[in-house]
C-alpha cells in the first residue's frame, strides 16, 4: 500500500488552501486540516476556514469536529490525523495535510506522544524561550536534566528538551513518507495580504463571530485565537473598533513571522515563493514525481 502523504505549510494568508485544492484535484487527494482553530463549529471567518465552495472542490477533514466548549490538543490532532491518513491510503487517496499550526504538524510527522489538554500554549512558550538560548545554554539545560545526545545540534537539543517536559513515552516513528511543501512570499507582500484578509473578515462578519464568543463562551479555548481575543476589549468598551482591527492585523503579522521561523528552523521543509512565475507548476511537478517514486 502507498504510504506517501503531502504536507502544505506556511504562514497565514500565503495561499495554502488554494494549493491544497489544486493538488487534491490532480493527485486524487483529500485534505486534512492541520489548524488548531478550524476544528471548532461556528468559527468560520476568524479561522479562515475553507469556504463552502472550496470544500465542494475537495473533501476536507478535521474541520468542525469540536463544539466551542470542548478542547482540542496536539495529542488529539495526531490521533485523529493518523486515523484519517490510514483510511485515505487504504482507499487509494492521497492525504494532504494543510495547516499553519507548527506544533500539530511536527507532532504528527515526528511521532510526538503529547498527552493531555491545553499543551499547545505551554509548548509554544517553551519553544520561544529555547529559541533565545545560545548553544552553550542549551547544552547546560541538557546537562542539568541528565540528557545526552550523541551529536549536538540546536534542532535536536530543543526537541529533546521539549519531549522531556511534554512527552509521554518514547517517540514512535511515523510509518508514512511525508513530502513537506512550504509556501512563502516576500514579507512586505505577505503582510499586505494579511491586512487585506483581516479587512475581508470584518466585511464578512467577523464581529458577529467574536460577539457570539464574548457573550456565550468567554472562557473557551477558541477565545485565545487571533482575530477574536482582540475584539473582547472592544465589546467591553475598553477599546475602539479601529484599535481592535489594528491589533488583529499586527498580531496576525507577528504570528505569520513566528510560523515562518518555526517551519524553517524546526522542520525539514522545502519552500516555494508563491509570487514567482513558475509557481505552482514547479510544486505540482515535484509532487507528481514524489508520488510516482
Amino acid at each position: 500500500m502507498n504510504n506517501k502523504v503531502l504536507v502544505v505549510v506556511g504562514p497565514t494568508a500565503v495561499g495554502k488552501t488554494a494549493l491544497a485544492i489544486e493538488l487534491a484535484k490532480r493527485c486524487h487527494g483529500q485534505i486534512i486540516s492541520g489548524d488548531s482553530q478550524q476544528v471548532y463549529k461556528g468559527l468560520d471567518i476568524g479561522t479562515a476556514k475553507a469556504t463552502k465552495e472550496e470544500q465542494e472542490q475537495a473533501v476536507h477533514h478535521l474541520i468542525d469536529v469540536r463544539e466551542l466548549n470542548e478542547n482540542f490538543s496536539a495529542y488529539d490532532f495526531v490521533e485523529q490525523a493518523n486515523e484519517k491518513i490510514k483510511l485515505l491510503l487504504e482507499q487509494g487517496q492521497t492525504p494532504i495535510i494543510v495547516g499553519g499550526t507548527g506544533l500539530y504538524i511536527q507532532s504528527l510527522i515526528e511521532g510526538y506522544h503529547l498527552g493531555g489538554q491545553g499543551n499547545h500554549d505551554q509548548m509554544m512558550r517553551l519553544r520561544e524561550s529555547l529559541e533565545k538560548f545560545s548553544d552553550d545554554e542549551l547544552i547546560e539545560q541538557l546537562e542539568q536534566k541528565n540528557i545526552h545526545i550523541p551529536e549536538f545540534n540546536r534542532r535536536r537539543a530543543m526537541r529533546t528538551l521539549e519531549l522531556k517536559k511534554f512527552g509521554q513515552g518514547e517517540n514512535k516513528k511515523s510509518p508514512y513518507e511525508f513530502m513537506l511543501i512550504g509556501l512563502d512570499a516576500e514579507r512586505e507582500m505577505l503582510y499586505e495580504r494579511i491586512n487585506e484578509r483581516v479587512d475581508r473578515m470584518i466585511e464578512q462578519g467577523l464581529l458577529d463571530e467574536g460577539k457570539m464568543l464574548y457573550e456565550q463562551y468567554p472562557e473557551v479555548q477558541a477565545t485565545k485565537a487571533i482575530g477574536y481575543k482582540e475584539l473582547f476589549p472592544y465589546f467591553s468598551g475598553e477599546n475602539s473598533l479601529e484599535e481592535a482591527i489594528k491589533l488583529i492585523k499586527r498580531n496576525s503579522r507577528r504570528y505569520a513571522k513566528r510560523q515562518g521561523t518555526w517551519f524553517k528552523n524546526r522542520m525539514n521543509v522545502k519552500f516555494y515563493n508563491v509570487l514567482k512565475a513558475d509557481y505552482p507548476k514547479n510544486v505540482i511537478l515535484e509532487v507528481e514525481s514524489f508520488l510516482k517514486e
